[in-house]
C-alpha cells in the first residue's frame, strides 16, 4: 500500500471529473471523437494496417487545416492585410511540420509488412486525395485533367473545379506586392490562373531586389515565410518518396501511377521557384 505523496488519489464524487454528464460529454460534442474513432476499418489482420490507415487519415486532417490557413492567408492578401496573412502562413508552417512528422508510424515499413495489406485497398492511392489536390492548386500547380478525375463525386468535383479557377496563394501574393508598389508585370498579374504558374524573370528580379534590401522589411519577411512553406512541402514530397521506395521499391503504384518514378518527378517540382532563383542572383 502506498500512502505517500506520490499516490494517485481517487477523485471525489462531486467534481467536474466525476459529475455525470446529461448526455454526451462537452468534449465529445465539440471534437466528435467517437465519430473519428469509428473511421478506422482495417480490411486485413495485418499488424501494420491500422498504423497505415490512421497515418493516412491524420494526414488528410492536416491537409484540411493547411488548406484552411492558405485560404485565410489568400483572403488577407486580397484585403492588403499583411499581418493577418503572415499569421496564417505561420500557422500553416506549424501544420506542415506536424504533417511531415506524421510519416513516422509508417516510415520503416518493409516490403513484406506492406504486402501484408496492400492488396486489400485495391486501386486506392494517396494520388486520389481531393484535399491534397486543393493544396497543389493553392500552390499554383493546376491541372484540369485531375479535376475531371473526380467527376463521379459531384460535391468534390465542384469544389475542385472552383479551386482550379481561383487564383493561387502565390497569385494573390504577387498582386498584393504590386499594390504595395513593387514591379510585378501585368502579364503575370493578368495571367490565366487556371494554368500552372511558371517562373518569370521579372518576378525573380523583384525578389532579388527584396533580398538585397533590409531583411526586416515586410516583403523580406513575407519572402522567408513563403520559403519556409516551400521547403516544408518539398520535405513532405521527399519523405513520401522515401517511404514508398522503402516499402515497395520500384513497383507500380496502386492507383495506376509509376510509383516511385512518379513520386521522383513530383519531388523535383519546386514550389515558388522564383524565391529560390533569386538567391542565385544576389
Amino acid at each position: 500500500m502506498n500512502d505517500g505523496p506520490s499516490a494517485l488519489a481517487d477523485p471525489a464524487e462531486d467534481t467536474p471529473l466525476t459529475r455525470p454528464f446529461s448526455g454526451a460529454s462537452p468534449y465529445e460534442e465539440y471534437v466528435h471523437a467517437s465519430v473519428l474513432n469509428t473511421l478506422q476499418q482495417p480490411l486485413t489482420e495485418a499488424a501494420d494496417e491500422m498504423g497505415f490507415l490512421v497515418t493516412t487519415q491524420v494526414m488528410e486532417l492536416w491537409f484540411t487545416l493547411i488548406v484552411h490557413e492558405w485560404r485565410t492567408a489568400r483572403e488577407a492578401f486580397v484585403k492588403d492585410d499583411l499581418p493577418a496573412a503572415l499569421d496564417a502562413l505561420v500557422r500553416s508552417r506549424r501544420a506542415l511540420s506536424a504533417l511531415n512528422d506524421s510519416w513516422q508510424p509508417i516510415a520503416a515499413l518493409t516490403p513484406r509488412q506492406f504486402e501484408g495489406f496492400r492488396t486489400a485497398f485495391g486501386r486506392a492511392s494517396g494520388f486520389q486525395s481531393a484535399m491534397y489536390r486543393h493544396i497543389e492548386f493553392l500552390l499554383g500547380e493546376k491541372s484540369q485533367s485531375l479535376v475531371n478525375a473526380h467527376r463521379g463525386d459531384p460535391a468534390v468535383h465542384e469544389a475542385l473545379r472552383d479551386a482550379h479557377r481561383e487564383p493561387s496563394l502565390y497569385d494573390e501574393v504577387l498582386c498584393f506586392l504590386h499594390r504595395q508598389g513593387l514591379p510585378v508585370p501585368a502579364h503575370v498579374r493578368e495571367r490565366d490562373v487556371s494554368l500552372s504558374y511558371t517562373s518569370d524573370p521579372a518576378v525573380v528580379e523583384l525578389w532579388r531586389g527584396v533580398y538585397a534590401g533590409s531583411p526586416y522589411e515586410a516583403p523580406a519577411q513575407l519572402a522567408e515565410a513563403l520559403t519556409d512553406i516551400a521547403e516544408l512541402v518539398a520535405r513532405w514530397r521527399f519523405d513520401h518518396l522515401m517511404v514508398v521506395r522503402r516499402a515497395m521499391g520500384a513497383k507500380p503504384g496502386s492507383g495506376g501511377t509509376a510509383g516511385v518514378a512518379y513520386l521522383e518527378q513530383r519531388a523535383r517540382r519546386v514550389v515558388f521557384p522564383e524565391l529560390w532563383e533569386a538567391r542565385g542572383a544576389l
